[in-house]
């Protein structure tokens, strides 16, 4: 009767080692917005679901480092859910305080861009497994806009001279 159940056990264990499950990667960190409020990035990522149902997002775990400080941290719940036999493309909103921003003025006043590593954990729903976590990471830099760049916009925009006649020169 042992045999049978030790059996059973391994032919339950390879059917779960073998069934499919979401891939997902990290495509962009985007800033969005950098203002006196807050620094807000958007992490784009593409998860691809080899089932033919949606299979629902349970949550979203996100943690922010830079120089190894944890700088934002969240977790989005019941973000929706992944389309049948398709990528989906989710965007994760990370808001990083401005009071933050400006304790990592040394990082930026070298070179004006801000290392990070962010690691995501896109938690979901597999039937018969249950809940299973996709475990994401990626670093980079976030170059930031100039104090000119802020308030007169990109870099082709800035005014370089205004006549007497209040014609600006771009």
């Amino acid at each position: 009767m042992a045999g049978i159940i030790d059996k059973a056990k391994g032919f339950v264990a390879d059917k779960i080692a073998n069934v499919p499950v979401p891939d997902a990667a990290v495509n962009d960190v985007d800033l969005k917005q950098f203002n006196l409020d807050s620094l807000d990035l958007h992490a784009k990522i593409d998860v691809n679901n080899p089932y033919p149902c949606p299979i629902p997002i349970c949550e979203i775990d996100y943690t922010l480092k830079s120089a190894t400080r944890v700088i934002a941290s969240g977790t989005i719940p019941d973000p929706g859910s992944l389309k049948a036999k398709e990528k989906t493309l989710l965007n994760v909103p990370v808001k990083v305080p401005y009071s933050i921003v400006m304790n990592l003025v040394r990082d930026i006043g070298r070179d004006w861009d801000i290392d990070y590593e962010l690691a995501i954990g896109l938690k979901i729903d597999l039937p018969v497994v249950g809940n299973f976590t996709i475990p994401l990471s990626t670093k980079g830099e976030i170059k930031l806009p100039t104090v000119s760049e802020m308030i007169f916009g990109n870099k082709e925009e800035v005014v370089t001279h205004v006549d007497s006649k209040g014609k600006a020169d771009h």
